[in-house]
This record gives structure tokens, sequence and C-alpha cells, in this order.
């Protein structure tokens, strides 16, 4: 026997349609480079459907490929629904990958027409000759920035000239599995990997994300995407905003933490979302401030050091709210929400499991599987082994890349890469990624781990720790440190405080002192480029 519902597409045509008639006076602010720019829902989605029109006018073809090079903003907010909406396929380029990276995945994806911030043309510019399908370069005025003083042949449109020359176009998209974005991962190792996202897969991921026991968004809130953009949907974050109505807030290309704290402070933020990276700054910048309005600071990318969030929670009185998930989740894959049975427990208690990954969202499955037998961990909170997961808006394989089958299960899992544990109460936590574990004498040492009882020394601001290649041991770690500004600290020092809070042979063997740990184009730490820094570098054998 089958139910008797009816039967309606899941597509994105749905959150516009919604914001536009339940909460059009609801408003998008933006922060420029000459001032605060407001427009509401109205406003957005009238303007939404006129980007549609430009796309028809350009001769975009019916499942195109629209690429943005953009910052966070109304603007961007617009080209993420005009597209796919329209039946064609938004793909975001990340602004801070190499350039060779984004010439490949530009002509990988086969983009026909890319719209750039006018602030960032100076880093799209000399590429352009590169790409191999573009037919049209969309500038949008941010503020800042200039044209080139020769195009070179090509037409540079205006957006906003475009936009009012386009007639409103009424959507009508029927097929949820239809594609509606691509992002491409950071590309770490190798060129970058498209994933293509489907209406379906984004709704689902939308509601799911709203729940109470992930991110409980609502019509009330006001919430800044601090998470650009260009990676990984932005976390979900602006079509939560469209679908329920809330305010949002985007910071645009300032996202110093100067800049982001005014904006919590000024208007009135609830959620504000963004990598740890973001967050070591801003900590030093919330003295003084009214920060009463926000009620969750989610952060994810990399795993958030306890020291950092209770440093939020002493501060503010507000700790920050740990998720994980990558380009191939949607992003969100699971939580760290407090089950209500450990209200009890003491506050470290509570920090602890804060500093984990949480428990799976709904509608996701994950296992920790044992890379060499293949069965899963026991649940002790101790046993280590690949992170593994599952759902409808988990990644199935990767667009056009003969790479997808070493990324996936023979049962249709996809492999994260991420070394995990998991507790008897289903909790998991990141312990490291399987290539930056270090691997001395046949043990596993936590690089993350490590790296975090580093950073909560009160002298150290960024820590990153790197296997070396050692005689004896195979691998050992190695310490980069970079310092607190007028703070001193001494090798020897590090280690003392390190003694009795991690394993003895855990130990780094050198603490190296650097100015800065390098990051990656979605702001982790990038320790491929410490391992090619210090390559040749001999670790001491005493």
């Amino acid at each position: 026997m089958k139910g008797l519902m009816q039967d309606g597409p899941l597509v994105l045509t749905h959150f516009l349609d919604r914001a536009e008639k339940l909460f059009p006076q609801k408003t998008i602010v933006t922060a420029t480079a000459t001032g605060i720019e407001t427009e509401t829902y109205g406003e957005w989605a009238e303007r939404t459907r006129r980007l549609a029109g430009v796309l028809d006018d350009l001769g975009i073809s019916a499942d195109g490929r629209v690429a943005t090079f953009a910052w966070n903003s109304a603007r961007h907010l617009e080209l993420y629904f005009a597209a796919p909406c329209s039946g064609r396929v938004l793909h975001t380029l990340n602004i801070r990958l190499f350039p060779e990276q984004i010439t490949y995945i530009v002509n990988h994806a086969e983009d026909e027409v890319i719209f750039v911030d006018k602030s960032l043309l100076g880093l799209l510019w000399p590429l352009v000759d590169t790409f191999t399908t573009v037919r049209h370069i969309v500038v949008m005025d941010d503020g800042r920035g200039e044209l080139p003083a020769d195009s070179g042949g090509w037409l540079l449109h205006d957006y906003e000239d475009l936009l009012a020359a386009a007639s409103p176009v009424e959507f009508n998209v029927t097929d949820e599995n239809q594609a509606a974005a691509m992002c491409y991962t950071s590309g770490t190792t190798g060129n970058p990997k498209g994933v293509v996202y489907s209406h379906r897969s984004t709704w689902l991921h939308t509601l799911a994300a709203m729940s109470a026991d992930s991110l409980g968004a609502c019509e009330r809130d006001i919430i800044m995407p601090v998470v650009p953009m260009f990676h990984a949907n932005a976390w979900g974050l602006a079509h939560i905003g469209v679908a329920t109505g809330a305010t949002l807030v985007m910071p645009g290309p300032d996202l110093s933490p100067k800049a982001l704290a005014n904006l919590i402070e000024t208007q009135r933020v609830t959620v504000a979302a963004g990598v740890p990276t973001i967050w070591m700054g801003v900590l030093g910048e919330l003295d003084g401030r009214d920060t009463s309005s926000l009620r969750a600071i989610p952060c994810g990318g990399s795993a958030v050091p306890k020291h950092l969030s209770e440093g939020y929670r002493m501060k503010i009185g507000l700790p920050i709210q740990q998720a994980w998930g990558m380009t191939e989740t949607s992003p969100l894959a699971s939580g760290g929400q407090m089950k209500s049975a450990f209200d009890s427990l003491t506050e470290d208690e509570r920090a602890d499991y804060r500093a984990t990954i949480g428990l799976p969202s709904i509608g996701v499955d994950c296992r920790i599987v044992d890379q060499v037998t293949g069965e899963q961990v026991p649940w002790d909170g101790e046993t280590r082994g690949e992170l593994q997961t599952a759902g409808p808006w988990i990644a199935r394989e990767y667009y056009n890349d003969d790479r997808s089958p070493e990324s996936f299960t023979a049962d249709g899992w996809l492999k994260t890469g991420d070394v995990a544990t998991v507790d008897a109460e289903g909790y998991m936590r990141i312990v490291d990624r399987t290539k930056d574990v270090v691997k001395s004498g046949g043990e596993w040492i936590s690089s993350v781990e490590l790296e975090n009882e580093i950073m909560a020394h009160p002298a150290v601001a960024e820590a990153a720790v790197i296997g070396l290649k050692h005689p004896k041991w195979g691998e050992r770690p190695m310490a980069c440190v970079v310092l607190r500004p007028g703070e001193s600290l001494t090798s020897a020092e590090l280690l003392e405080w390190l003694d009795g809070r991690v394993a003895k042979w855990w130990l780094p063997d050198e603490v190296v002192f650097i100015d800065e740990v390098p990051k990656t184009s979605v702001g982790k730490f990038s320790k491929r480029e410490l391992r090619e820094r210090f390559a040749d570098h001999v670790l001491p054998t005493a």
C-alpha cells in the first residue's frame, strides 16, 4: 500500500517564492567598500527574476554553468538563485585557489559566463584568455577596483546595466534531481574535484540545517555567513536565510576581526558562522562590545580548539558550536549539540563534548572504519579509523573525474579522509586527516590534538604540527608555532607546558617559531606548504 500524499518537486524556486510572498520587507545587508547597502527580499526576488532574464539575453544554454568570482553580497545571493531557478547550474569559483586551479575548474566545468566583483577583477583578468568555454564576463561594481585598460577583445558587461534592460522570468523547474550548483574541492592534493548538488539535495540539506538540533534557524534570526559563498554553499546559510526569511548580513570583502566585530554589534547578529582562524582573530575584538544578540557561533572547516571555544564562553558567555562537513557533504553532516543527559555534567566535561564534531545530522549516516580490516571500530572513544558518510545530500561521485572510485566505497559511502573516534554516546571526534597523522614507530600521533594543546598556551597564537622523516621512528612530529604579539616563549618552556598534557612520546622533537602558519584557500592550516618548506630539514636525534 502506498501513501496518498501529493508529490511536489523539492526545488529551490519554493524558497524564493516563499521569501517573496511572506517576507518581502525583511532585508539583506551587505557591507561594501563604500558603506552598508540594504535590499529587501521583495527587491531581491524581483532582481533575481530579472537576472534570469539576463542569462536568457546572454544566450546561456538551458543547463549552462554560471560561474561567480565574488564576495558575500546580495548580488551573489541573486546569482545563488537566478541560475538554478532558471534551470542553469551555479558554479562558485574559489577566489583563493592558485591561478592554474581556477583555469582548470572553469574549463572542466565548461562555464559559459563569469560574474565577477570589480574588486576581484584584477585576480581574474590575467586568466581570461586561458578559459576555453567562457563567452561573457559580467562585472559587479562593489565599490573598488578598476576595469582593465585593454579589454583584449572581451566585452565587459556591467551587471546593473544588464539587469535594467532585462525582463523578469517566471521560474518553472520541475525536476528535483536537476543539478542546481557545483563546487570544487580546495585541491590540496592534485586538481580540485567537482561536486554537483541537486535541487533535492540542497532542499533537504536546508531543512536539516534549520532543525532545532542543528542551527535552529528561524525568521527572527539575523544570520551572518562569514564562511565565503564561494566555498561549500556558504555552509547552507544563504539558502537557510531565504527559506526562513531571516535577515542576512553579508560581510563583503573586509573580513578583518574589527570589521566582523562591528557587524555583529551594530547589526545585532544572532548567528555568525566561520572557520576557527576567523574566530581566533575576532575574540580579541569583543572586549567591551554588546554581543548579547548572539545565540550561536557555528564553526567548522577544521577542528575547533577547546581553548578557543572556552575563550568565547568565558568572554561572552557563549561557546563556539562545532559542526563538521565537507564540500562533498553539502556541507553539513554533523553537529555538536549537547544531549539532555549531559545537563548534570561539569562545565569542563561539557567543554570536552563541545570539542567533538557531535552527532550525525538527521538524514546522514556515519561510520568509522578500521582501514586495515574494513570493520567498524568499537564505540569506545579511543579506537581510531576513517570516518565515512552517506545520505541524500552526500556526493556519490565526482563530476567527470576518474578519481571517483578511490574516494567511495563499494557500497557507496564517501571516504572522508578524516581519522576519527566515536564514544558510547555516538559523539565523534576528529583526531586528524589521514595525510596529516604522524606515524611514529608504527603508532599514530594526532597532529590535531597536539596542536590544540600547544595553542592552549597563553603565548601561542597559532600552531601546526607536521611529521618529518626520522631514521629510527620513520616519522616524528615538529611543531611550527606563531606567538602572540609581544609574547616570548622558548622551545624548552613549550615542551615543559606539554609535559603531562600529552603522552611523552608525542612531544615534538623540535619546535620552530614562524611568523605565520600558511593557510589554504578555505582558511585551514596548509600543512602541505609547511611540509614542502621543511622537506630537507633534519630533526635533532639526541
